[in-house]
């Protein structure tokens, strides 16, 4: 039985899975007509108003599944047609209103948006309100809400609005593509692009990896999802979809904070860059401290650029939790060493696309990296890396004093201290995500127990150092 957190996760699997299944068996492409009919079946509609618009929005399910909007560089997009179904955003009175003659709403209103009815309920004329919750504030009964979609709490940053249709409406320049939105919308109105299909095209045109080698580049946190199977089996269902090895992003880490320990010692301050979305969130929200963002690569980017030195010719593909990856290997600083990335999400339709079953797989080991470069899956553990790579480098006249910070509400706090100049740690690891990368929006399963799990699996390589583990890599 498949894991999902949500049954919208499912549904996206499903159209996935058909269009890797497509794509692999060669079979033309009468997606639009097939995948709909195969996932919405029967006539009478199960999740909408009618069986016609089920279809449809399967079929904008494809649209993303195969590229989405290729004029659009974001990587979150909004289906329109399935985004119709929450109440509009805003403050309204509630039935907690006693129709008291005091009035402070009224009074606290600069625009007269509020009015009252023969019984002296309060209303508010929509027409003229301005969202700015001073009469919810004065309210002595608490009798005015503040009522969000789904999709604009789940985004800290303000960059989801409604349209003048009442669909949600994405700023592209404020959106960091952490997919927190993508994940908490309870119809899938928001979803991410795939390149799902590039990926199949890039192992079909390795030739069984005679023409050049493919390499899969897997996240830490991938410890912590299919959990129907063993983790050495779903490094053997990787290999049986066509890759030619596995390594681990960890081991990416691993350079990352021996790095990053030096360069923080050097200039006395940094944040870190391992998180895709938090990087951009400095960026857009607070440029005055983009220089002090670490000049290292990723995880991800930083062990690919060790792979592609070796092997020119090669093809890499990172599979992980992150939806902001696919907007990270696009830049021009990356786009030379990952090829293409996908989510667990879409890893899981691939297994299944192909027909591979990982329960009846041998176990392949996956073994590159060290405990602390294993950990920076979850929030917290880049900061300890960091402080054993200062241990390991024989640092003693530099004392770390770090700040983990778990989601985006935690940076930005931390990030506005530290434009004041009144932050008292000199290291800052964001985190996107609630949890770090194990709450990222590509996840199969999100919770507490991913945390323990990736905990578990670092423990596995314990016995090795960071300098143990990236000694080829190095020159000291």
């Amino acid at each position: 039985m498949r894991k999902f957190d949500t049954k919208v996760q499912y549904l996206k699997y499903q159209v996935l899975r058909e269009v890797a299944r497509y794509a692999f068996e060669d079979r033309e492409l009468y997606w639009y007509h097939d995948i709909p009919n195969i996932i919405v079946k029967g006539k009478e509609p199960t999740m909408r108003c009618c069986i016609y618009k089920e279809r449809a929005i399967v079929g904008e399910r494809i649209k993303l599944a195969i590229g989405g909007d290729k004029s659009n560089p974001n990587v979150i997009e909004v289906i329109d047609i399935a985004c119709d179904e929450c109440s509009v955003s805003g403050h309204t009175v509630t039935d907690n209103c006693r129709g008291c003659i005091a009035h402070r709403c009224e009074e606290a209103c600069p625009k007269g948006a509020i009015y009252f009815d023969k019984q002296q309920k309060a209303h508010i004329d929509k027409e003229k309100c301005v969202e700015c919750g001073r009469c919810a504030k004065v309210c002595p009964y608490s009798a005015i809400a503040n009522n969000k979609r789904p999709c604009e709490k789940a985004c800290k940053i303000g960059a989801i609005s409604m349209n003048e249709d009442k669909c949600a409406a994405i700023n592209y320049d404020k959106c960091i593509s952490c997919g927190a939105c993508v994940y908490m919308c309870p119809f899938g109105a928001i979803s991410e692009k795939s390149f799902i299909l590039d990926v199949i095209d890039i192992l079909k045109k390795s030739d069984n990896n005679t023409k050049y080698k493919v390499y899969a580049v897997v996240a830490p946190s991938i410890s912590s999802q299919f959990s129907y199977a063993k983790l050495g089996q779903v490094i053997s269902g990787i290999k049986q979809l066509g890759f030619h090895h596995v390594i681990e992003a960890a081991l990416g880490a691993d350079l990352v904070a021996y790095k990053e320990a030096k360069e923080l010692k050097e200039k006395g301050f940094l944040t870190s860059s391992c998180c895709p979305a938090f990087v951009k969130y400095i960026e857009t929200q607070f440029p005055q401290l983009k220089d002090n963002i670490s000049h290292n690569l990723s995880p991800m980017a930083e062990i690919a650029k060790y792979i592609k030195a070796q092997d020119p010719q090669c093809k890499i593909v990172f599979m992980g939790p992150c939806t902001a990856k696919k907007a990270e290997f696009q830049k021009e600083t990356v786009a030379p060493y990952i090829d293409s990335v996908i989510t667990f999400e879409e890893l899981q339709a691939l297994f299944d696309g192909k027909d591979v079953e990982l329960e009846k797989l041998e176990e392949s080991v996956l073994d590159n990296a060290s405990y602390f470069g294993r950990i920076f899956a979850r929030s917290g553990g880049l900061a300890d890396a960091v402080q054993q790579a200062l241990k390991e480098q024989g640092v003693e006249d530099f004392q770390l004093n770090a700040i983990s910070c778990d989601g985006i509400d935690e940076c930005k706090l931390a990030l506005l201290k530290a434009s004041k100049n009144v932050l008292p740690n000199n290291f800052i690891e964001g985190m996107a995500c609630t949890g770090g990368c194990i709450g990222g929006a590509g996840c199969l399963t999100h919770g507490e127990k991913n945390k323990s799990e990736v905990d578990k699996y670092g423990k596995e390589a314990f016995e090795k150092t960071i300098k143990e583990a990236i000694s080829i890599y190095i020159d000291e």
